[in-house]
């Protein structure tokens, strides 16, 4: 028989929904257990004392032992050595060395070859490298081992170095791009799963943010206050197996559906900080008043959900379910699915706990000393990259931005030279009002830090640095700096859109973009589902000046999410989708045109409750440079019986079985005189 049988038992603890592969080649419970905790550990960061484990499926797999695969290299074989006439230079570990060339035709099973080599064939070139050899096995394939073990190059100094700064960028970056993977990975949700709707970046071990993936824009950066928020309120408690959740407003968030999941990341032996790993998800519902918790009719911050300020969610390596479930439900409003927002947090803290793991192996690999000098080095670079961005701008120019809402955002941006440093000044914004588009400070600071980074036309990580050289001024009681109990959920989509389309206008950059993200919610005791509609990107002009035109069919700015499969959708929800299309032509003209935006038609097959928070619906998205404005957007329910109901650009609405909605997106503005 050459067939290997192993057993495997796929495991989970009761009332979770991820199931472990355990290898129960033992005949052990005892160390399937054991083995199981360690493989939970290793993808969450903790394990449950009080849940028991249950065997969801036995599996068995065979591997057909005879004579392929590893135990090949076993087979009786002639080990002969083979040296070769003829030799080419090859650069290889820094210099160039002679290395044997070898046709492919004359290597026979058993022979050797040193590296450095290389050896040719019809359709490709193996490299050997120094240190490693290749052996032609009985069935005549190549196996390339480690013969030498690798040599410590010379230690890699804090000095900034221009070749190991863009290693480290891109390093960095990868962390935060794996902790993505993960988290898409192992979330429960559509909205998180499916759309993207997250973020997730690496922090030094003040709370600056150092590096992100490319996510969330609006997510990225306001995600330092939620660190900084952490270190300030557990100073002197934070220990090993910890990991925060927050979402307040006003202390670190910015609205109640994104929630903010914080894990410290400790030296070897356990005592000091290094750094930390941070993950946001937008939650489909955290409660408030209506499904999806994205109210167009909320007054409070306290009608709109949950709220997290500074929970511990795992102590010491032991999961808070109990805790955390009556967080979600002992509330006026409370989560509707308490079960999806705990599994997605658990994503979440898988997420971080992945960024955990791979900033301990490149403090393994390059020295903390190293590690932590580049991530100076790459905020340094930021900072210097948006300096050179200052020194392409006016003295001073400004922007106000009318909204539907009857507010303004005013921004007066001005460069001092000699310094190389810019004021963001938004004084004459509108004061706060009783209504949901009041945005955290958060919120603007990270429309500052994206417009900034944008600016740059370089491959950088948005991160700290980029605000160095900017001063930003915020007047107290405007709607980009509320205080508690003022009602913010519409400030984080839309305000944040509205910010953005101010400063690109005030550096002469940018036509408006739509100015809104169609944020569509739906559902009942069952469902909640959340979606932001994509329009086209605005025609704009690069810092040499050379003008771009716009994209179709695209999220832009402050949102980076996508769209849910349609398949996904009407699987998971009770809808269809009828229609989605580009609305050609739509777009803003001018000399270089604006992309054109969408419409989407979603038919409901059962009741529910929907709600849109928008903008744009009465003024258009504006041109720049003399460049054509877009056009408004509307919200169109479509009842059974065949009426047209147009609903505001914020408003709430209940849908029965056969009624449809049609969201025609804004279109953003043209650029330069036809």
């Amino acid at each position: 028989d050459t067939v290997a049988a192993k057993p495997v038992l796929h495991i989970r603890y009761d009332g979770t929904d991820t199931t472990l592969p355990v290898n129960f080649e033992a005949d052990s419970i005892f160390q399937a257990k054991r083995d199981f905790e360690i493989a939970h550990k290793a993808q969450f960061g903790f394990v449950y004392d009080d849940k028991p484990m249950i065997v969801e499926t036995v599996g068995v797999e065979g591997t057909d032992t005879g004579g392929t695969g590893r135990d090949e290299t076993e087979s009786q074989t002639e080990d002969l050595a083979v040296s070769s006439s003829q030799t080419r230079e090859i650069f290889t570990e820094g210099e160039w060395r002679a290395s044997g060339i070898f046709r492919r035709e004359a290597l026979k099973p058993g022979n050797r070859v040193a590296g450095p080599a290389l050896i040719i064939e019809p359709n490709q070139t193996i490299a050997i490298e120094p240190g490693w050899q290749a052996e032609i096995t009985a069935r005549n394939h190549v196996l390339l081992r480690r013969v030498e073990k690798k040599r410590r190059q010379a230690a890699l100094g804090t000095e900034a170095d221009p070749v190991m700064l863009e290693v480290f960028n891109n390093l960095f970056m990868s962390i935060a791009e794996q902790m993505g993977v993960t988290l898409q990975n192992t979330a429960y949700s559509v909205n998180i799963k499916e759309r993207l709707d997250f973020s997730c970046a690496v922090f030094d071990r003040t709370g600056a943010l150092v590096a992100n993936a490319p996510h969330m824009p609006v997510h990225l950066g306001s995600m330092d206050r939620s660190v900084e928020t952490i270190i300030r309120l557990n100073s002197g408690d934070i220990h090993p197996g910890d990991v925060f959740a927050l979402n307040a407003p006003y202390n670190g968030g910015t609205h109640l559906p994104d929630i903010t999941v914080v894990t410290p990341v400790f030296d070897d032996i356990k005592q000091h900080i290094l750094f930390w790993a941070a993950s946001r998800g937008h939650h489909a519902d955290i409660g408030g008043t209506a499904p999806g918790s994205m109210t167009p009719l909320a007054t409070t911050v306290d009608e709109e959900g949950v709220l997290f300020d500074n929970f511990r969610i795992v102590d010491r390596g032991k999961f808070r379910e109990k805790e955390l479930e009556t967080l979600l439900t002992d509330h006026r409003y409370p989560a509707r699915n308490p079960h999806q927002n705990i599994a997605d947090l658990k994503a979440q803290i898988a997420a971080n706990e992945k960024g955990v793991a791979e900033l301990r192996k490149m403090v393994t690999h390059f020295g903390l000393d190293v590690v932590e000098a580049y991530m100076g080095h790459v905020q340094d670079n930021a900072a210097e990259s948006v300096r050179r961005v200052l020194e392409r701008l006016p003295d001073s120019s400004q922007y106000e931005y009318p909204t539907d809402t009857g507010q303004v955002i005013k921004v007066k941006i001005t460069v001092d030279r000699q310094k190389r440093e810019a004021t963001v000044d938004f004084t004459g914004t509108s004061p706060v009002m009783k209504n949901n588009f009041n945005a955290p400070e958060p919120v603007a600071r990270a429309a500052v830090l994206y417009a900034f980074r944008v600016m740059v036309e370089d491959m950088i990580p948005m991160n700290a640095g980029c605000l160095r050289p900017i001063n930003i001024i915020i007047p107290d009681g405007c709607m980009l700096k509320p205080a508690y109990p003022a009602a913010v959920v519409a400030g984080n989509v839309e305000t944040s859109q509205h910010v953005t389309n101010a400063l690109f206008g005030a550096m002469g950059a940018m036509a408006n973009a739509q100015g809104t993200m169609n944020n569509l919610t739906f559902g009942n005791k069952i469902y909640q589902y959340y979606e932001t509609i994509c329009s086209g990107s605005p025609a704009g002009q690069m810092n040499s000046g050379r003008g771009f035109a716009g994209t179709s069919g695209v999220h832009t700015h402050m949102t980076n999410s996508r769209l849910t499969d349609p398949e996904v959708l009407e699987l998971r929800f009770p809808v269809m989708l009828e229609d989605f299309h580009i609305r050609e032509g739509s777009g803003g003209k001018g000399r270089w045109s604006a992309g054109d935006g969408t419409r989407r038609t979603i038919r409901f097959l059962e009741k529910m409750e929907c709600a849109i928070l928008s903008s744009h619906r009465n003024r258009p998205p504006q041109g720049l440079d003399g460049g054509g404005d877009g056009e408004v957007g509307s919200t169109k329910v479509r009842r059974k019986d065949g009426t047209i109901d147009l609903l505001k650009a914020c408003d709430q609405t209940v849908l029965q079985a056969g009624d449809a909605v049609i969201l025609t997106t804004p279109t953003p503005g043209g650029f330069g005189r036809l």
